[in-house]
């Protein structure tokens, strides 16, 4: 463990909320990405020997699927994360976990899962814009059904058959979908005050 991982505590206090929440999706919108990732990946990995079946690890694109592995606050997250990336699917005791991305060409194998085996997905978002709309191809009919699709439908297509998702996003709002805060993530930002201009460091020198 490193001096910056969850502690035992705050683990068990983090899972132990989201198991209290009594809402079949939910969404994490604090600003900590990482300490989020854990505290949602360590609630299915408890769900999943409760209730055992095929999960879902949706993560933006791969690029923020390297910085989870870097930085999710707990060593377990890292090193199952760290597997998972490679084939993007890994077994866990009576469980199977899928990893794939905002982008419908890696859709293909979690779209063959038997639909009332999945019991439950997480969704983890980083930008603001809409992801699907990253994916370039200069394929007219291709952009078109871009253009067709729901809003936010990186998550609305689970929603229709998975009975348990999660979803971190930041400063983003879905219908349908119940927040969840944690008590012991801070909020850093404090508006209307500017901390480079109000405080001095001198004040605290005498």
């Amino acid at each position: 463990m490193t001096t910056k991982d969850l502690s035992k505590e705050l683990m068990y206090e983090g899972v132990k909320t989201l198991v209290e929440a009594d809402h079949e999706h939910i969404h994490l919108h604090q600003q900590k990405l990482y300490t989020l990732f854990s505290l949602a990946f360590n609630y299915f990995l408890y769900s999943s020997e409760r209730v055992p079946g095929h999960y879902i690890i949706r993560i933006e694109d791969s690029y923020l699927l390297e910085k989870l592995i870097r930085k999710a606050k707990d060593r377990s997250s890292r090193k199952f994360l760290q597997k998972l990336a490679l084939p993007r699917k890994l077994k866990y005791r009576e469980s199977t976990f899928h990893l794939d991305f905002f982008n419908f060409s890696t859709w293909n194998s979690t779209n063959d899962i038997n639909k009332d085996k999945i019991k439950g997905a997480l969704i983890v978002k980083n930008a603001n814009k809409s992801p699907l709309e990253h994916e370039f191809t200069e394929d007219e009919e291709y952009q078109e059904t871009l253009k067709s699709l729901p809003e936010k439908y990186y998550l609305e297509s689970l929603k229709e058959f998975v009975p348990k998702t999660i979803t971190i996003a930041y400063e983003e709002t879905f219908a349908n979908i119940h927040p969840v805060k944690f008590s012991f993530i801070q909020d850093e930002s404090i508006k209307g005050v500017n901390i480079a201009s109000d405080i001095s460091l001198d004040d605290f020198k005498r």
